[in-house]
């Protein structure tokens, strides 16, 4: 069973759909260089085939600008520019043609700078997400929490919404309303928190993430935790999970979050026993063994009629817990 949607403004970044009931979708982000198009357009198509559907890259300069257009040329995914402290890059991005531009309100200058953005975006009749993280807050906004005498994750969480808030309503006085917010640190409870509290402010559509989450494995189960919990919650239109691993790993978990909380067909789900002293056989090998194949025949393009794979160990459980599994190794 699938969780009851938060409602959320309707946004389109290129030819995809986010908030309004659209389903939630899955971002990554490069670690090329952008001024090496051929390196980013290889990884994007990566990125693609692993199941991406939207893809940022950075734009740390000119020479990153004026590489955009071979990238927009050959990307099969609408490609978002990250824009930190030149609002100059964000208006040579506009007019390169990317799908949609990320700001982070603690950076990006005076109200002037972020006008000139808005009304370029507003022009190009692309979006602007607005990125509140919890390493670049606006300057002296969490130290006067602190000082009040709340908790640092409290402060912080109420930091994130505002610097949030703050630039939201600053591009809704330039007539600015195609946004999508984030609000992001790398503690679960805070980001959690921070999500929730703004999701009862406002309706433009988030994007879901735990910043700096770490490696494979425990950046997944952060952003697991963090954003299975929004998402079950029903908050939510857009992921990405971040990981000091190649992007690829993002979409894997990204996928298997969704699969998780009943928002993508996990077809065929895999189900397999921990094991115990009553296993006699080398079942770990083989559930890892199914999963492999399973992956390999959807990134095929495949698809596998089977709904649930069971891989049991022993007589005790694995009779009744595999019973509604349409296929099952033991």
């Amino acid at each position: 069973m699938s969780p009851s949607r938060r409602n959320s403004k309707r946004i389109r970044i290129g030819n995809v759909l986010i908030g309004g009931g659209a389903p939630v979708v899955i971002q990554s982000m490069t670690n090329t260089d952008t001024r090496n198009p051929a390196a980013t357009l290889t990884q994007i198509r990566s990125l693609a085939a692993a199941g991406c559907e939207i893809v940022r890259v950075t734009v740390p300069d000119e020479m990153a600008v004026t590489a955009l257009p071979e990238i927009l040329a050959g990307s099969p995914l609408p490609v978002i520019a990250d824009i930190h402290f030149d609002y100059r890059l964000a208006l040579g991005s506009i007019r390169a043609g990317v799908h949609g531009i990320r700001l982070n309100p603690g950076n990006i200058g005076s109200a002037d700078r972020v006008r000139a953005v808005a009304e370029a975006a507003g022009e190009a009749g692309i979006p602007i997400r607005v990125g509140a993280n919890s390493g670049s807050l606006p300057k002296g906004l969490l130290e006067s929490k602190l000082v009040a005498g709340i908790s640092h994750d409290e402060a912080l969480a109420q930091s994130l919404v505002e610097a949030a808030l703050e630039q939201v309503r600053l591009l809704e006085q330039y007539s600015f309303t195609q946004l999508k917010v984030s609000l992001k640190a790398s503690s679960v409870p805070v980001t959690v928190k921070a999500y929730r509290r703004f999701a009862e402010l406002s309706d433009y559509p988030l994007h879901l993430g735990v910043t700096e989450a770490g490696t494979a494995f425990r950046g997944a189960i952060k952003s697991a935790v963090g954003i299975g919990a929004l998402l079950i919650d029903g908050i939510g239109d857009t992921i990405r999970v971040s990981l000091s691993a190649p992007p690829e790993e993002e979409i894997r978990a990204a996928l298997a979050i969704l699969e998780s909380v009943g928002l993508r067909d996990a077809a065929p789900e895999l189900v397999s026993c921990p094991t115990c002293g009553r296993t006699s056989w080398h079942l770990i090998a083989m559930a890892n063994r199914v999963e492999s194949l399973i992956a390999e025949v959807k990134s095929s393009g495949k698809k596998i009629s089977l709904r649930k794979i069971a891989v049991m160990g022993c007589a005790v459980n694995g009779p009744g817990e595999a019973s509604d599994a349409d296929f099952g190794i033991a």
